[in-house]
């Protein structure tokens, strides 16, 4: 019995895949086929992409937001727990990565739910607050570069509706951030995103030691 979270070593790890991971073929060739890219270190969790999915399917949402797609598992997982009328906005700057998203997402038979919008994610989410009435969205997830978290945390706050959740990934980076000699930029960007959440009380927010550490934030009414 342990009165705080336990370590996971490999055998731990591999035995909670195991007896809890439901991921479907096409999601499981999705993580095998990104595994060989160079950057492949970006790819999130498959328990993570599966504790999203059910986030959405508890929350009923219809309206997703995505801020770092890569190669489209996290906006697979995401967009398969949507509604049939469900809709998902996928943010990032990479041609070639989001082009084998989008295949992906055709083949899963989810594509008309995602909306691809390549370019800076802050000029593209300045415009969806330009476009549409605050208070729209139900889940954002943030999964892009460190040194923009707040600002990406800030607007999407103003997108979502009251009840609505942010998930932010690599909130431990690595343990990085507590390691006080490490001073490396995106490390530095991490921890000033934890205490801007910790001391923000527009939020309800947890922290789950799942993947890199995710932080879930609840915009309050």
């Amino acid at each position: 019995m342990s009165n705080k979270t336990i370590a996971l070593d490999a055998f731990l790890y591999q035995y909670m895949l195991d007896v809890s991971l439901r991921e479907s073929p096409l999601l499981q060739r999705l993580r095998t086929d990104t595994a060989r890219l160079p950057n492949a270190n970006m790819q999130i969790a498959p328990e993570q992409g599966q504790f999203m999915g059910l986030l959405v399917r508890l929350m009923r949402a219809q309206r997703a937001i995505e801020i770092g797609t890569f190669t489209g598992y996290s906006t697979l997982a995401v967009a398969l727990a949507l509604p049939s009328n469900g809709q998902l906005i996928a943010c990032d700057i990479n041609t070639e990565w989001t082009a084998k998203a989008c295949q992906y997402w055709q083949e899963a038979g989810v594509a008309e739910k995602i909306e691809l919008r390549l370019g800076p994610a802050l000029a593209t989410l300045d415009a969806l607050l330009a476009e549409q009435p605050m208070g729209t969205f139900d889940f954002a997830f943030i999964d892009a570069d460190k040194d923009n978290y707040i600002a990406y945390y800030e607007r999407l706050l103003q997108l979502l509706r009251p009840g609505g959740l942010i998930v932010v990934d690599n909130v431990l980076w690595d343990g990085k951030v507590v390691d006080a000699a490490n001073h490396e930029p995106d490390t530095v960007a991490i921890r000033a995103f934890n205490d801007h959440l910790r001391a923000d009380k527009r939020v309800l927010l947890s922290l789950v030691p799942i993947g890199d550490g995710l932080t879930l934030a609840m915009k309050q009414g």
